[in-house]
């Protein structure tokens, strides 16, 4: 297993096929200070560019918290200069999770609140344990959801349901939250279990991967008829692909596939 550290508080370990991205700043519980969101803005552009990481998963060092959203702290000594030339960072940082062209699965332990949650949302898949509370509480501090969770929480729950649990700021335990599809599974480890569901993924095409997350994720929000163009667009990226060739071999073969990732 590899490492690789982008600044203080976020490391990068790798599995394999499987890049592990550890929010790593415990002290705080791995609130998200504008060091944090710069480093896993980096970590998250390496990614992207990394052809051998077939799936993505994002966990905690903090044993009581997956991550509690912004540094409020930092953000109490911010004037409003500070507070806007912070907010590209910011950006950069949930948009990088979001941007990911492969499988991204969160795994949550503890607290995932405000832009922690937004970290999960941002993921695909959301593997949660008994310990997970999540939640947007941004409005109970005068300020809203601005890591994406107006946008993302509504395509899991419903308009009217992330409504609900945006204006009145609550928290959701586990089994509620798995209830209202907060969360996708829930497990007896998150990490664990985010990282077998990894290893699930991480044995298929990467090509093929990244080709169905693109046309699930431009699929949002187009209609019908746009939305099969742009499968159409990813089905073409693997029907041609190295990747097709080996699969449909080995499945006539009846043996294991060894992706060429092209």
């Amino acid at each position: 297993m590899s490492e690789q550290r982008y600044g203080e508080h976020v490391v990068v370990r790798r599995h394999g096929h499987i890049a592990e991205l550890v929010l790593d700043r415990p002290k705080a519980m791995n609130a998200v200070s504008t060091q944090m969101a710069a480093s896993l803005a980096e970590a998250t552009g390496a990614l992207a560019e990394d052809a051998s990481a077939r799936v993505v998963v994002i966990t905690s060092s903090h044993d009581r918290a997956f991550c509690v959203g912004a540094d409020l702290k930092e953000r109490n000594s911010f004037t409003d200069d500070d507070l806007r030339r912070s907010r590209p960072g910011s950006r950069a940082a949930y948009g990088g999770v979001l941007e990911l062209p492969m499988p991204a699965i969160a795994a949550v332990h503890g607290f995932a609140l405000g832009g922690g949650y937004e970290i999960a949302l941002s993921c695909d898949v959301i593997v949660a344990d008994a310990t997970a509370v999540v939640g947007l509480p941004e409005v109970s501090v005068g300020v809203i959801p601005g890591g994406g969770g107006t946008q993302l929480l509504p395509r899991r729950v419903g308009a009217a349901r992330a409504a609900e649990l945006v204006f009145s700021a609550r928290r959701v335990e586990a089994a509620e939250a798995l209830r209202l599809g907060m969360v996708d599974e829930l497990v007896e480890d998150a990490r664990t279990g985010a990282l077998a569901l990894a290893e699930r993924m991480a044995g298929n095409s990467p090509v093929g991967l990244r080709a169905a997350k693109r046309a699930l994720r431009l699929g949002w929000g187009q209609g019908f008829a746009a939305g099969l163009e742009l499968e159409d667009a990813a089905w073409r990226t693997t029907a041609f692909s190295g990747d097709r060739a080996e699969g449909v071999a080995a499945f006539n073969e009846k043996r294991t596939p060894e992706w060429p990732g092209v």
